[in-house]
């Protein structure tokens, strides 16, 4: 496969189904923060020792694979002419977001309770999950206003406003495991 065709060029790149549209049209743009996430959740994966916390991340950086695909579906050709779908790929769905809900009720019973916020931060692998956080609820952001342009599948919402969660929960259970300090967040006044 050649990596470069000269195609964008011009500013313009190709959504899957042919359409081609500016680099900076907000179905880009959201697609393109999900391959952000989707590369600091691999970032945070390589600087864990954890089998089962990298396990859930390859899992999720698959998820994302697949939500990042069907973003860059274009609405209009998601069906061939001959009417078959043009992407035989599993979509995600409740079973992907009760799995998120399941990973966070599980790692949450063995912190301790939330009584503030926190200050991302104490060991690099928890530092690395708060950015995942945090590019996390951007890639939200630009969903929520894609949606709002034109909706899709509103179970992509619902992962990626879980997934937030999952990674919240995980920072304070990797600075839990590191024995990392949790520096709540005190307002002066």
């Amino acid at each position: 496969m050649k990596i470069y065709t000269k195609t964008g060029d011009k500013g313009t790149t190709q959504l899957v189904g042919g359409t081609r549209v500016p680099k900076h049209h907000l179905r880009i743009e959201t697609y393109g923060t999900l391959d952000e996430l989707l590369s600091y959740i691999g970032l945070l994966r390589d600087h864990t020792a954890q089998k089962a916390i990298k396990d859930d991340l390859m899992k999720i950086q698959n998820d994302l694979f697949v939500l990042g695909t069907f973003i860059a579906l274009d609405p209009d050709k998601v069906f061939l002419k001959n009417g078959k779908k043009r992407l035989e790929i599993k979509d995600i769905d409740k079973n992907d977001i009760k799995w998120l809900e399941k990973r966070i009720d599980e790692m949450n019973q063995a912190l301790p309770l939330l009584r503030y916020f926190v200050l991302p931060g104490g060991h690099p692998v928890v530092s690395f999950c708060h950015i995942a956080r945090t590019v996390c609820r951007r890639a939200e952001r630009r969903m929520t206003a894609l949606f709002e342009m034109q909706a899709f599948d509103n179970n992509y919402l619902s992962y990626i406003n879980r997934l937030s969660d999952y990674l919240f929960v995980l920072a304070r259970k990797l600075s839990k495991d590191y024995g990392a300090e949790e520096i709540p967040w005190m307002p002066e006044k």
